[in-house]
């Protein structure tokens, strides 16, 4: 009978043992797909491979995605090739608009010096009220162009007082070179490099018109599946960024070596641009629905959308 009785305790054992390790095989993913840019703190955490060596300790493959810009990469999330993201403010609300189920996950501290309206050296245009009828060039649906349109309003103008030169950053710096736009609008380190080598010179930042942050996405079906593992790339995030602003050369080289670009123009764009990785806030959350209702009021949001809509459940009070 003790034999019997033995026995059925070491079967119970197994079964509750296998049932455990089933359990939190479910809570861990084979794959993490992150999508990055050559410019980003994506891919500062790619070229440093941290998050790559933790994960597979745990039997998580990393797998990158290079994207070219923050609303391709947001079309990658919508449609389930990548689970991670980084991009600034404006790309999510056009994500939203577009029905991508997102989720915010956390946010850079707010960056204003990083984006600006710049022109040529020689230009007779002195403040953004001498905007008025000229052209200017931007990347429709991106950060900068919520920086126009504030930058404009408070000017007393509109955006139908302007010609907008829809251009992404490479077709937009060769138009600047050549004079075919009068104005740039444009974030760095695109903006440091016109700085350096075109001595484009500044009509305004973002200072005082617009926070500008970079936000940390995720699909929902990624975050509330695996909330432990998103909230490690976070963690990840953090850890990383302190690092990045204590060792700002070493940051610089990664970056240059990661675009192209000159260490010393990435040294410049680094001296403006805090590195950080902060849970969302509803203060946050109201300044990007701030920045989604001015898209709808000017016509570039086909839609009206609910930020609020987006937060992660581990972020609901």
């Amino acid at each position: 009978m003790m034999k019997k009785y033995l026995l059925s305790g070491l079967i119970t054992a197994a079964l509750l043992t296998s049932t455990i390790q089933s359990s939190q095989a479910e809570t861990v993913p084979k794959t993490v797909n992150i999508g990055y840019q050559k410019a980003n703190i994506f891919a500062l955490l790619k070229y440093r491979g941290t998050l790559d060596t933790d994960f597979k300790k745990q039997g998580i493959a990393v797998h990158w995605v290079e994207f070219p810009a923050g609303p391709q990469m947001l079309e990658g999330l919508n449609v389930g090739s990548i689970d991670l993201a980084a991009t600034g403010d404006a790309p999510p609300a056009f994500a939203q608009a577009a029905k991508a189920d997102l989720v915010y996950l956390a946010h850079s501290p707010a960056n204003p010096k990083t984006e600006a309206i710049v022109v040529p050296e020689n230009s007779a245009i002195k403040t953004v009220a001498d905007l008025k009828g000229k052209r200017v060039a931007l990347n429709k649906g991106s950060d900068v162009n919520y920086l126009l349109v504030s930058a404009l309003e408070n000017a007393g103008l509109s955006y139908q007082d302007i010609t907008p030169v829809y251009l992404p950053p490479a077709d937009a710096r060769a138009a600047f070179q050549r004079g075919a736009i009068d104005a740039w609008v444009i974030w760095d380190p695109y903006y440091a490099e016109v700085e350096t080598n075109a001595k484009a010179r500044l009509v305004k930042n973002a200072e005082g018109l617009v926070p500008h942050y970079t936000f940390y996405l995720a699909s929902r079906k990624f975050a509330e599946t695996y909330p432990q593992t998103a909230k490690q790339v976070v963690d990840e995030l953090s850890s990383l960024s302190d690092w990045a602003n204590k060792n700002p050369q070493q940051t610089a080289k990664i970056l240059a070596t990661s675009t192209g670009l000159p260490q010393p123009i990435w040294q410049r764009s680094i001296s403006r641009m805090p590195f950080g990785a902060e849970r969302m806030t509803p203060e946050v959350f109201k300044e990007q629905q701030q920045l989604a209702d001015k898209f709808s009021q000017t016509g570039l949001l086909p839609v009206k959308i609910d930020v609020n809509s987006a937060r992660w459940s581990l972020d609901k009070q």
